[in-house]
């Protein structure tokens, strides 16, 4: 690609910029709809927001997870376009463009695991004291 013609493509508009928000939702759209893990994730963010009213947790709470609920998304959208980007360049299986994909996989799985573990640290305690374990 040449430099100019990128320069050209890149240049400011109100346009240009609506566009954006139109193809970041229809990423997200994408996303939704060919990759089931995404779903999951959706779903886990909808018990984490009625389970957070449910205990009326503080706003600092509210804080971070709504941070974590968003870090884990967004490695997914992330990792979604490394699969993406991996198939359009090597088709064919190829032990790089496994390791390329693995580790992308690898990242949402880290964060996701850091998710349960602010989770459990927010909520697991009101839990313990509404059942009265605590």
């Amino acid at each position: 690609m040449k430099l100019e013609s990128r320069d050209e493509r890149k240049k400011k508009s109100f346009k240009r910029f609506v566009n954006s928000f139109k193809y970041s939702i229809e990423g997200l759209s994408y996303t939704i709809k060919n990759e089931q893990s995404i779903i999951v994730m959706l779903l886990a963010t909808i018990l984490a927001i009625i389970i957070g009213l449910w205990l009326r947790i503080k706003p600092i709470e509210w804080v971070f997870v709504f941070l974590t609920i968003g870090i884990v998304l967004a490695f997914e959208l992330i990792n979604t376009a490394i699969e993406a980007t991996i198939d359009l360049l090597s088709p064919e299986f190829h032990p790089l463009a496994k390791i390329a994909k693995d580790t992308g996989s690898a990242a949402v799985f880290i964060t996701t695991i850091f998710a349960v573990i602010i989770g459990g640290v927010i909520f697991i305690p009101k839990i313990m004291i509404i059942l009265r374990l605590g």
